[in-house]
């Protein structure tokens, strides 16, 4: 893939988990204050903890759009696939599938957008490399 390519399918795939994490962590903390709707009665998680979701959820995604802090922005992507993964489970091990599934599958589609960006990050967001080179030739 040529650079303009994968800068474009980051920036795809980057853009596509701020706005599903973003406007859901802003829909999160929005519910608390109001009557829980959808799956949330199902999962039986008290209401405050769909409010901290929501902040860390809109903190994450300010983290992966930021430039630099490359740390900041590996805790980020490990925070939201983990959320969204979690998500996954929690609705699946409560029967609270929704229609076609979508309650288990649409959280598994932005974990892979969620990969797809960390591993198309540029090398000024890289923190370092899975398998460090090291100058010690054997």
């Amino acid at each position: 893939m040529t650079a303009k390519g994968e800068s474009i399918a980051y920036w795809t795939t980057t853009g596509l988990v701020a706005f599903f994490i973003g406007g859901g962590g802003v829909g999160q903390l929005m519910q608390y204050h109001a009557n829980p709707h959808g799956i949330v009665p199902q999962l039986d998680y008290p209401m405050y903890f769909f409010a901290i979701l929501g902040i860390w959820k809109i903190l994450g995604v300010l983290a992966i759009l930021w430039p630099r802090l490359p740390l900041l922005k590996e805790w980020a992507y490990a925070g939201i696939f983990f959320d969204v993964t979690g998500a996954a489970a929690s609705c699946a091990a409560v029967g609270g599938y929704g229609a076609y599934g979508f309650h288990v599958i649409a959280p598994l589609v932005i974990g892979a957008l969620t990969v797809a960006s960390w591993a198309l990050r540029p090398t000024s967001r890289v923190l370092g490399g899975l398998f460090p080179a090291t100058s010690d030739a054997i």
